[in-house]
């Protein structure tokens, strides 16, 4: 039970805020430790002030808490309340709604509800704070700022649950007005703007390189003023660190809240005393109230949305590869539910059933969402605004990709003909002008049309990017058979077969999709394909002049950051000229400047055609791309699916991008239940086909 001398100073500080639950809370935290620091103290009690509108960010709320138990701990004797007077008559409160404010009576009046936020104070305490740091950061030993501290904080998920009050209704909409964001000597934004109205979701495109990913880390870090203070940002960027934790438990442990009151709770339940049976029933109407109960199986439906069966639940992060811990990073913002989602490809790393999930699981996400795709199908059924970023500006379109895409077109085409109307007519006028500029009889006229030509609003010409250009040369032709499966098995373990008695052929003209679920053998089967496994029976039999290309995530990770496009070209084949090599990597957009930077300043898009241009040196037969639209812009995924159509070559290809295989692929290789066969039908069927496992695999989806 709260102590009298903490329930009074809280009320006295609180009271008219928070309400009793959460006061009850807070006492009894500082009842159990009556020594608490005013560091530990904020910590606790500040995502509850800045819920219920108390403080604005957190350095106010420390402020706070430091005036709170500076009371405490000096807190004198509190006069007794004035004793309570019976009414003369009875009160009829719906008639007094209608008396004006000056016959109102003193009771009936509404005060207005005190703070202890001295704000010319807490202007001068953050003018010293700002003017110590600064002394600080001199010596090279300053804390971060606390836009720093608010960065980190939106790449660690946390659920805040409501306190119940009104205050949690504040306006959630963010407005950024006029800002710029420059990557070293180069702008990649000028005079931004950007509107995001709570609830909508929007899509941020624009080429590789332009810097939408820039953009977000800036929004998630709080570097662009006009962010409220109130608005949690979680930024998905980061895969979960590997440890001992179960995936579950890791995203369990978001909150913070219940798992407090679920140690507590055990803890006094441990001690079994009668003192405790009041703290305990605080406890357990606080766990009601924040919906413990339901927590796991919402977290468990997020982890199985995104592909981890029941034992894979169970299993330490550590034992998980990176793309499985940034599948569980995704579940943990998607678990969290912040007021703002900030996603960067977030299906980059999952499968096209996980890809359905979540563009089903964000379709009813009741906040707002900010996230930059390359997936057009993805864009289209989980967006309701696209926000272009192209030659440094951004502008806002309603509705999804593709009515972005016919509502761009249109805005381009009519600005294109206004833009030659208006050359034509400038034209004319200053053709008079030249003609009749000495003309003393036609002084007024010209002096009319120069003013004319000034006052003239000018309409910008159209600036079209150049269009990236992936072209695969043709190899030489083989006789087929090129490449051959005769009952080829392979397993990593006797327990652990992956597929088995395997009888298929590849040859110059395929176009085969692999598709199936993570962990199902895709990947292993390009292995053995290009000879990094061997079978552990049948055979795989191959053409002795074959050469393949093959292209993974795996290599774009590894390229070293620390040299040029150029300097890794030509390291990579020995003898090229700088001026071959850089007419090479022309060819895949990589020109000008960009190829005499390091590797560690392009953008995902941008490695990702460097590892094409390397490896379309080697002149390969047969393609296999593992992930290849991973970081592209669509309008480099739309060439490259042009590239692999026009290709002389055999290509295999897994993807989780649903228009790259519609274009490019006419067979289709099913992997389940481990076998391979071929899918019977195109690829819209075996989208059918997921959606209707989707339907019936996750009932708890249903529900949300």
């Amino acid at each position: 039970m709260v102590s009298s001398k903490v329930k009074e100073v809280l009320q006295e500080t609180f009271g008219s805020h928070l309400d009793d639950t959460i006061l009850d809370y807070i006492g009894g935290a500082l009842d159990d430790d009556q020594e608490m620091s005013a560091e530990d103290f904020s910590g606790m009690a500040s995502p509850f002030l800045m819920d219920a509108g108390i403080a604005a960010d957190e350095d106010a709320a420390e402020v706070l808490c430091r005036e709170m138990l500076n009371k405490l701990r000096v807190a004198p004797a509190k006069k007794s309340a004035p004793a309570m007077k019976k009414l003369a008559a009875p009160v009829n409160l719906s008639q007094q709604i209608l008396v004006k404010d000056a016959e109102t009576p003193d009771w009936a009046k509404i005060a207005e509800k005190p703070t202890l936020v001295d704000y010319d104070k807490l202007d001068a305490y953050e003018a010293r704070r700002e003017k110590r740091r600064d002394a600080k950061l001199a010596k090279g030993d300053a804390p971060p700022r606390q836009k720093d501290v608010l960065a980190n904080d939106a790449t660690r998920p946390t659920v805040f649950h409501s306190t119940g009050n009104t205050a949690t209704n504040m306006n959630r909409d963010i407005h950024l007005e006029n800002f710029d964001i420059a990557f070293g000597k180069d702008m990649l934004i000028s005079n931004g703007q950007v509107h995001l109205a709570f609830g909508r979701k929007y899509g941020l495109v624009g080429r590789n390189g332009t810097g939408k990913s820039t953009l977000l880390r800036h929004i998630s870090g709080r570097e662009i003023y006009g962010i409220p203070g109130h608005v949690r940002i979680l930024h998905v960027e980061q895969e979960v660190v590997g440890d001992d934790t179960t995936a579950l438990q890791a995203v369990l442990e978001c909150d913070v809240e219940r798992e407090k009151l679920l140690a507590d709770e055990r803890r006094l339940t441990e001690e079994n005393s009668t003192e405790n049976s009041d703290r305990l029933k605080r406890i357990y109407e606080r766990l009601q109230y924040i919906d413990s109960d339901n927590a796991e199986p919402k977290a468990s439906s997020i982890l199985h949305g995104l592909g981890f069966d029941n034992e894979m639940q169970g299993k330490a992060t550590k034992d998980f590869s990176g793309g499985w811990r940034m599948r569980i990073a995704l579940a943990r913002a998607l678990f969290c539910a912040p007021d703002l989602l900030i996603l960067d490809e977030p299906t980059n790393h999952l499968d096209l059933f996980s890809c359905l999930w979540l563009e089903n699981y964000l379709q009813t996400w009741k906040a707002t969402i900010l996230m930059v795709s390359h997936q057009r199908e993805f864009l289209n059924g989980v967006c309701t605004d696209i926000i272009l970023l192209h030659h440094k500006k951004l502008e806002e379109y309603k509705g999804d990709y593709d009515t972005f895409e016919k509502a761009r077109f249109e805005q381009l085409r009519q600005q294109s003909k206004q833009f030659e109307a208006q050359q034509k007519q400038r034209k004319h006028v200053q053709a008079f002008v030249d003609r009749f500029r000495y003309n003393a009889n036609r002084a007024a006229l010209v002096q009319s049309r120069l003013k004319s030509l000034e006052k003239m609003q000018m309409i910008d010409e159209v600036l079209n990017d150049a269009n990236i250009v992936i072209r695969f040369p043709d190899p030489p032709s083989l006789t087929p058979p090129v490449l051959q499966f005769n009952d080829a098995s392979f397993g990593y373990t006797k327990d652990q077969v992956l597929f088995k008695n395997l009888n298929m052929g590849v040859d110059m003209d395929s176009r085969v999709a692999l598709v199936g679920a993570n962990g199902a053998g895709k990947s292993t089967l390009m292995n053995l394909l290009a000879g990094e496994l061997e079978p552990t029976e049948g055979q795989v039999i191959r053409n002795g002049k074959l050469r393949f290309a093959r292209f993974s995530q795996h290599f774009v990770d590894q390229l070293n950051l620390d040299v040029s496009p150029v300097e890794h070209f030509m390291n990579t084949y020995q003898g090229v000229t700088i001026q071959t090599a850089r007419a090479h990597l022309g060819g895949f957009g990589l020109s000008g400047d960009i190829v005499l930077r390091t590797i560690n300043t392009l953008s995902g898009g941008q490695k990702s055609r460097l590892v094409f241009a390397v490896l379309a040196w080697l002149k390969p037969h047969i393609l296999l791309l593992d992930e290849p639209s991973n970081h592209l812009d669509l309008e480099t995924i739309d060439s490259l699916s042009q590239s692999l159509l026009e290709f002389k070559g055999g290509v295999l290809l897994i993807s989780h991008d649903e228009r790259l295989i519609s274009m490019v692929c006419d067979t289709i290789w099913y992997f389940h239940d481990g076998i391979v066969e071929k899918f019977p039908g195109e690829f819209a069927d075996y989208k059918k086909m997921l959606l209707s496992q989707l339907g019936n695999a996750n009932p708890m989806m249903k529900k949300q």
